[in-house]
């Protein structure tokens, strides 16, 4: 067997493993809105190396936003249960990413927007520019804009107060 087949089929292999932890995690989820007699629809991706699973509603999503209440505080914990169902029946850690009613799509996309402004700051300044404190999953997203502008960044501090600095080159 070659190096690249090996690599092929690993990949295969791992592609198979997310898609079995979607399908248990949309499981998980249908049951959760059965009980809470919530109408949403699952959908279910692979992206970056991670499944994700997002509840969508075809009508004003007014009841999903229960699911994602305030700053996504709700979101959070049905997430982390969701990785908790996913390894009950894995036994493997799932870092499964949730979305519930375009809430994280939202928030990616205003965060990507204060990562590229905090590095265009910091470019015109040559000051490093911090941060408000932020979820790890908002710290990633800065992260990744500030280095898509070209810039660098850290996390400081300690939970829940860890925040980003954006640095100078």
């Amino acid at each position: 067997m070659t190096e690249g087949t090996t690599s092929a089929a690993e990949g295969a292999d791992t592609l198979t493993r997310l898609e079995q932890e979607g399908e248990i995690a949309a499981d998980y989820l249908e049951g959760l809105l059965d009980i809470a007699d919530l109408d949403g629809d699952i959908d279910m991706d692979v992206e970056a190396d991670r499944a994700s699973v997002s509840i969508i509603s075809d009508a004003s999503g007014r009841d999903l936003q229960k699911l994602v209440g305030r700053d996504g505080e709700v979101l959070e914990a049905l997430q982390e249960l969701t990785r908790l169902a996913v390894h009950r029946e894995t036994g493997d850690r799932s870092r499964l990413m949730l979305d519930i009613a375009g809430y994280r799509a939202k928030k990616r996309a205003e965060l990507s927007e204060l990562g590229a402004k905090a590095a265009a700051e910091v470019k015109s300044t040559g000051e490093p520019v911090k941060l408000k404190p932020m979820s790890p999953f908002e710290r990633k997203v800065v992260h990744d804009a500030v280095k898509s502008a070209g810039l660098r960044s850290e996390s400081e501090g300690e939970e829940p107060q860890r925040f980003v600095v954006v640095l100078p080159a």
